[in-house]
């Protein structure tokens, strides 16, 4: 999205990475969470209240071992799934009903998901081969992001889920 769209993501304090640019006609805010995972929750929630949006105009993005690599899933709200990052997110809102689209990363061979652990497993590069999907992946889920800045939340889960 930042690429896309000409925005720049600059420190903003330590929590957070923010820019601000525009989809069509409409301002959005790129932020990038600088803490550890388990404390993201911290960076939404401050930028929630330093800008007074509601909760609806959030979409937090993430990664999903339970989704095959490049897979998308936009939801309306729901569980954390066991990611911590959304946990945070959601102790930070006090709700756990807010946008969100999981990015499928796949789940780690069991061989490696002993030896280095899920985290291990998503904070690995990917591999050459992985990248195609990746890309396409990411440029999806980048036209899923614009739909829903100009339409809605049901319109883009039908356009984008599946």
């Amino acid at each position: 999205m930042a690429r896309r769209h000409g925005i720049e993501l600059t420190k903003k304090n330590a929590d957070y990475k923010v820019g601000l640019g525009f989809v069509g006609e409409q301002k959005i805010a790129l932020v990038k969470p600088q803490t550890f995972m388990n404390l993201s929750g911290r960076a939404v929630a401050s930028l929630k209240h330093y800008h007074r949006v509601e909760i609806n105009h959030i979409l937090v993005i993430s990664d999903d071992l339970n989704l095959g690599l490049g897979k998308l899933r936009i939801r309306a709200g729901g569980s954390d799934g066991g990611h911590n990052g959304l946990k945070s997110v959601a102790q930070m809102l006090g709700s756990q009903e807010y946008p969100r689209l999981r990015f499928g990363v796949g789940e780690p061979p069991s061989e490696e998901r002993v030896s280095s652990g899920t985290a291990g497993f998503v904070l690995r590069p990917f591999g050459a081969d992985e990248w195609p999907v990746v890309d396409q992946a990411t440029n999806r889920a980048a036209d899923a992001i614009e739909f829903w800045v100009q339409n809605d939340l049901p319109g883009t889960m039908s356009r984008f889920n599946g």
